[in-house]
């Protein structure tokens, strides 16, 4: 009896030891459904493009200088940003630029001479392609009492819910923004001071983009600096290495933390945009 168990126990061991192996074999666990890499997710090329304002814009000198214009040295080289960010651009000024007339219809907006789309716009309609991704940041010049720059809530919303649902029908992932925060305090606190956010939501909501808060997280980063109370000087200390000789605008210091925000957010969130950053 004990003959007969001792053979059976080898024979036992004889047909586990392949399965042993090839457990043991990297190649074969390759091949069993092991996760990918995110170097490995992030091997077809893409184009990041990007529409803003000032505060996204490439510089023309010094300062001020957007963070949009930053963002590219985060990416490994298999992302190529394209920032077509205007200073001065509200979402309808970009998009339709030259088009947007001085005078209010009766519902308020800026009355349109025609419904052309702007050269940089079209260009990002030609060339998106699949998989690529598609940034939005408006909200500040939009605020705008007066024409052409001015846009009301429904409007915006209706314009970034566009672009979303352009970007979606090219096979594009549109991310979408709220306005990056000016420095304004309250006693010590820095606090928020833009708007158009719940349309900003609101176009998320109803395009499944996702939506980076990056009002919320510029006000986060402005307390943890310490930037509240101050005496208004921007041209030294460290108010003046991260704003121009303003409240609004970036020095490169600057737009370098806010493009930093900005990537920090897209792995915080899961967006997959981030499998390429370096």
């Amino acid at each position: 009896m004990t003959s007969m168990k001792a053979f059976r126990w080898l024979a036992a061991l004889a047909l586990m030891m392949p399965l042993a192996l090839a457990a043991a074999d990297p190649a074969t666990a390759a091949t069993c459904g092991a996760p990918r890499s995110h170097a490995a997710a992030a091997a077809a090329p893409v184009t990041v493009w990007m529409a803003g304002d000032s505060t996204m814009a490439n510089p023309s000198g010094s300062c001020p200088v957007g963070w949009g214009s930053q963002f590219g040295a985060l990416f490994t080289s298999s992302a190529t940003v394209k920032n077509l960010a205007v200073a001065g651009r509200s979402i309808q000024t970009w998009l339709y630029e030259g088009n947007v007339t001085g005078t209010k219809g009766s519902d308020g907006e800026c009355v349109l001479s025609s419904t052309g789309y702007s050269t940089r716009w079209n260009q990002m309609l030609t060339g998106m392609k699949t998989g690529d991704y598609l940034i939005v940041q408006f909200g500040i010049n939009d605020g705008d009492t007066a024409c052409p720059r001015h846009v009301g809530t429904a409007r915006y919303q209706q314009l970034m819910t566009m672009m979303a649902q352009a970007a979606l029908a090219r096979g594009v992932h549109p991310i979408l923004l709220t306005a990056v925060a000016a420095i304004t305090c309250a006693g010590s606190t820095a606090t928020t001071n833009r708007g158009f956010v719940t349309q900003t939501r609101a176009a998320a909501a109803a395009t499944g983009a996702p939506v980076v808060d990056l009002q919320t997280l510029s006000v986060a980063l402005y307390n943890r600096l310490r930037f509240c109370p101050n005496n208004g000087d921007y041209t030294s200390g460290a108010l003046g290495a991260f704003f121009c000789n303003d409240h609004t605008h970036f020095e490169a210091y600057g737009a370098q933390q806010i493009a930093g925000l900005v990537a920090t957010a897209l792995r915080d969130q899961g967006i997959p945009l981030a499998a390429y950053l370096r």
